[in-house]
């Protein structure tokens, strides 16, 4: 707990993640944190055990995929935490908050419009629970403490109980639960973008917030093999991605981790027909060559599709012009349901704050977590919308709310500037300050 002066007025306590002080402050954070820490745990780690169960043939699919009414169960908690978090200190609320508001109500009000003339009904339910898995994501990763024991200590078992599934049930170098025939209901388990995508969301804030750097080792190869047994390419590549971003803002000697950088690629380089032929299934390898790969030639046929659409329909584009799920496979999706506007408007809210994030910061030589999780997930998200992600992915609710808790940090936090200017007055009056005669005779 701290006292930070604002102003030139009395200091107001900060408890916790940032929530001010008061009777009963503290007990109010750290309520607040159990329940953001949980709903972040249930929504990520937890759908992968769930569907580790599911896939064992351990339990039936009660909770079908089990994302969904997990989200809706914590949508009104975690609006009420945000919503009592900014009434506790409105300098939380900042142009972050108010843009992806109005993103958010832009987009709902093309599904309304084209949900009324008859759009595809499945699309318009996806979309609409895409919004709020975003904006569940956006509050926990603008809210949670991911420096508290508690998440720190959840969070790395969590990694920890995934590698060890996902080492377990490998078959030939594979993991897919699908290839066991145990599950009672194939129809409702999760891919294997399910799996990473709960494992990237939880290992990104645990290794930006790990000071270690012994522990950050661990945590990019345990990282890595896990996503390249789970055979998620995109995950797997953002993954590796964001290991040179982190660790050359972390480490003082730049150079020396660029060298060890290019000698171990050139290892791998070197014995890369050995792994090729011992792992002959692996999709990952795929990414050496995709033209030989099934998914990116379908990924492919669908992108000239959006572009036909585009050229088709430049301004405001086409909602719903496809089947479900045969939508394109990168940020291009956004031009086709959202028009030129709603595509720029998401470029714009993922891509601008990085840029002084970099210019002012990256090379600055500090080591502050809260900005390099929100730097990484910039660029692990810019990478896969690029790519391979649909523009509702929960990776950009994740990089907005980190982009929220650092700047305010680095404006009101633990990062700001001190303060240097004048006291304020103890006296109004400056001659309630010089000592009277009549009073010192009394």
């Amino acid at each position: 707990m701290k006292t930070i002066h604002d102003n030139g007025s009395h200091g107001a306590r900060i408890d916790g993640a940032g929530g001010t002080g008061g009777t009963g402050g503290a007990g109010g954070a750290a309520r607040e944190q159990l329940l953001l820490n949980s709903a972040f745990f249930m929504l990520f780690p937890g759908f992968f055990y769930y569907h580790t169960l599911l896939g064992t043939g351990t339990t039936g699919a009660f909770l079908g995929g089990y994302f969904s009414p997990i989200a809706l169960l914590y949508m009104l908690p975690l609006a009420l935490a945000y919503h009592a978090r900014m009434r506790r200190d409105p300098r939380r609320l900042s142009a972050i908050d108010l843009h992806y508001g109005l993103f958010n109500a832009y987009f709902l009000v093309v599904i309304v419009v084209n949900a009324a003339a008859g759009a595809n009904r499945t699309i318009v339910a996806n979309h609409v629970l895409g919004i709020l898995f975003m904006v569940n994501t956006f509050v926990l990763f603008s809210l949670i403490d991911f420096t508290g024991r508690q998440f720190r200590i959840m969070a790395l078992a969590s990694l920890a109980g995934m590698s060890a599934i996902v080492f377990s049930f490998s078959v030939n170098g594979v993991f897919y639960l699908g290839k066991l025939g145990m599950a009672k209901d194939t129809d409702a388990l999760a891919t294997y973008q399910g799996f990473s995508r709960s494992y990237l969301m939880t290992f990104l804030p645990v290794v930006a917030h790990t000071r270690s750097l012994l522990l950050r080792l661990v945590l990019y190869g345990a990282g890595a093999a896990t996503l390249f047994v789970n055979t998620a390419r995109s995950e797997f590549a953002g993954l590796l991605f964001a290991i040179p971003v982190i660790e050359l803002y972390f480490t003082r000697h730049k150079m020396v981790f660029i060298g060890c950088a290019v000698i171990g690629a050139a290892l791998l380089h070197a014995h890369l027909d050995e792994l090729v032929a011992a792992l002959p299934d692996n999709r990952i390898l795929e990414l050496l060559d995709l033209s030989h790969s099934t998914s990116a030639n379908k990924r492919h046929h669908l992108t000239v599709h959006a572009r036909q659409t585009i050229a088709a329909h430049p301004l405001m584009g086409a909602y719903a012009s496809y089947a479900p799920g045969y939508y394109s496979h990168n940020v291009l999706s956004a031009w086709v349901d959202l028009g030129l506007f709603g595509f720029v408007y998401l470029l714009a809210l993922t891509a601008l704050p990085a840029i002084p994030m970099f210019v002012k910061e990256y090379l600055a030589g500090r080591r502050r977590p809260e900005f390099i999780l929100g730097f990484a997930l910039a660029c692990v998200t810019i990478l896969l919308l690029v790519s391979s992600h649909y523009f509702t992915d929960m990776l950009v609710g994740a990089t907005l709310g980190a982009y929220a808790q650092y700047r305010f940090e680095r404006k009101y936090g633990k990062y700001r500037a001190p303060d240097f200017g004048p006291s304020a007055l103890r006296h109004e009056d400056l001659r309630q300050a010089v000592p009277q005669p009549d009073g010192a005779r009394a």
